[in-house]
């Protein structure tokens, strides 16, 4: 069987975004074109799996000669790779790969670089995170971006770059819903999920905004899903119950927290969830479109879930083709689909997603650029 080496920051597993669209495209590509996958990161540790991949250790790759891949598809994350954004490693790993496999590297850029205020590190080493993006985007044959302002970017970067747009498609499973699967839930049932990072902003973030929500609509029950078992979201989520925003307000709200849940359960839960709270970005002058690249997100559109924002955002349109919203609740205003309008509204998420973000759309795009022929 012939091998795609894909590498990626951490061993995918639990609900990880990256992780959840390495292993997306590795099932599809055996399923569908027969062929194999071997993961590599420096994150391991002998004997290790993904599912049912090997793993192997970015370390010592390049001391096993004898092995062959006809591929490499590369998830760049370059803090993913390396705490400060520099994963100089990497690019030497890349390089050496290159010159001893004939085929082709295909690399996912997760992200490019970060930005920040002069007081923090990010802006300091700017520069050196765009010179490696750059160094990259050169030796790989073919880019893949998940929104049209990393495309400008990137091609503004390295303009003979070959670059297409695939929004990262759900890690909790694309289930077929009827209308009716939509239409009937409850629109008080609420759900937070992700890494762990993102589901403590988001419980913090709605804990402050919670009383500006409508009852009608308001989170009666909530889904806490994802990421590692967390004290501070424990704690918060223990606040929000026993105190909304006061001592006399909403108390009555059950919650169920489910850190490392399997994909399948989050994805049962999501079926019978109306809303979505994600505080996703660190900044809110942030273009929204950037959260194509969360699977998070991804996860709720492919399930007929509403995201909601806890600040105002931009428009999300691909080929013309505009995503409902974006919904957000703030302190002083609030746009948010009432009770009679979320079904109409979850539905076109829904049917927004499978026209533009499904796992197979992505991976019939990284078999075109592969060159891969399906299985005979």
């Amino acid at each position: 069987m012939s091998t795609v080496l894909q590498i990626v920051p951490r061993i995918p597993g639990g609900i990880d975004g990256v992780g959840d669209y390495a292993l997306t495209i590795a099932k599809k590509l055996r399923e569908k074109f027969g062929y194999d996958t071997v993961f590599a990161t420096f994150k391991t540790s002998s004997g290790e799996t993904a599912g049912d991949f090997e793993v192997l250790s970015l370390d010592h790759l390049l001391d096993q000669s004898s092995r062959k891949y006809d591929h490499v598809l590369l998830h760049y994350v370059n803090y993913g790779f390396q705490k400060r954004g520099i994963p100089l490693r990497l690019l030497s790993i890349l390089r050496q790969l290159r010159s001893r496999h004939r085929g082709r590297l295909v690399t996912i850029f997760h992200e490019l670089y970060a930005s920040g205020s002069p007081w923090t590190s990010a802006f300091w080493l700017q520069p050196l995170q765009i010179h490696l993006a750059k160094s990259v985007g050169r030796l790989s044959d073919e880019c893949i971006v998940s929104s049209g302002n990393f495309l400008s970017e990137l091609k503004r970067m390295v303009p003979d770059a070959h670059v297409e747009l695939h929004p990262v498609p759900s890690g909790l499973g694309e289930p077929s819903l009827s209308p009716n699967q939509i239409a009937d839930r409850d629109p008080n049932r609420w759900a937070i999920f992700g890494g762990t990072a993102l589901v403590e902003r988001s419980l913090q973030s709605l804990r402050s905004l919670l009383h500006r929500i409508p009852d009608s609509i308001a989170p009666k029950i909530l889904f806490v899903m994802g990421g590692e078992d967390n004290p501070v979201a424990r704690s918060l989520l223990r606040d929000l119950v026993r105190h909304g925003t006061n001592s006399s307000w909403r108390a009555n709200i059950e919650s169920d927290y489910r850190p490392r849940i399997a994909a399948a359960d989050a994805s049962e839960i999501l079926k019978i969830c109306s809303f979505g709270w994600f505080n996703y970005f660190h900044r809110p002058d942030i273009e929204t479109s950037v959260i194509l690249k969360s699977s998070a997100f991804a996860s709720a559109c492919a399930h007929g879930v509403i995201p909601i924002f806890p600040h105002r955002g931009s428009a999300i349109s691909i080929d013309n083709d505009r995503l409902p919203g974006p919904f957000f609740v703030e302190l002083d205003r609030c746009e948010i689909p009432n009770a009679q309008d979320r079904a109409n509204i979850a539905a076109d998420i829904y049917g927004w997603y499978q026209r533009h973000a499904s796992s197979e759309s992505l991976v019939q795009g990284v078999v075109k650029m592969l060159a891969l022929a399906a299985v005979r």
